[in-house]
């Protein structure tokens, strides 16, 4: 998509009905600020459309890779233009996240469409009971598996997880087929 050449496009400010009145009656000079007129009226557009630019929703497509490196969105062209969208969108919040389950439940549910199960070997543990047992030592490892009844990308999946997973732990991606389960069981 371009802006630069929109026929037809109207200016909204044209610039010789700005000029001096002396001027208003001059073939010459009216003729001359209307070639103007058409090479700025897809400029003068943009800048009174640029609020819309920064709206993930509303911004053109092709401004989006653009206003995904300000968020560091990592956005794949490859996605729908709408989990593209979602993705710019929600940066700020997935960023804010970032190394905790849930962050990385919902970047995975937003990249790739799936639920994950998520355990984590990181030796965080804590006990109600005083004086109890010791807990097992820390595997050091975070475990991520997702179903999906579609082929995933392996690699790609686990170059998520490692963006979102803390400095000291390995990860480990297991994509298992079939659809994620409820606490009962079933099918969600």
């Amino acid at each position: 998509m371009t802006r630069a050449a929109v026929p037809g496009l109207p200016s909204r400010y044209p610039i010789g009905a700005l000029l001096p009145a002396m001027y208003a009656d001059d073939d010459f000079a009216q003729r001359f600020t209307a070639g103007l007129d058409t090479v700025l009226a897809p400029v003068l557009s943009t800048l009174d459309n640029l609020p819309a630019y920064f709206d993930p929703a509303l911004t053109p497509p092709d401004f989006l890779p653009w206003l995904s490196s300000w968020v560091d969105a990592g956005i794949d062209p490859a996605w729908p233009e709408d989990r593209r969208r979602a993705a710019v969108a929600r940066a700020v919040e997935l960023h804010r996240r970032r190394g905790t389950r849930g962050g990385l439940t919902d970047h995975l549910r937003l990249c790739f469409g799936v639920e994950a199960e998520i355990q984590d070997g990181g030796g965080v543990t804590w006990s109600s009971e005083p004086d109890s047992a010791l807990p097992p030592a820390p595997t050091g490892e975070l475990l991520v598996r997702v179903r999906s009844d579609r082929p995933l990308d392996e690699t790609r999946v686990l170059a998520v997880v490692r963006a979102s997973c803390p400095a000291h732990l390995t990860c480990r991606v297991e994509i298992l087929p079939g659809t994620p389960a409820d606490d009962t069981g079933s099918p969600t």
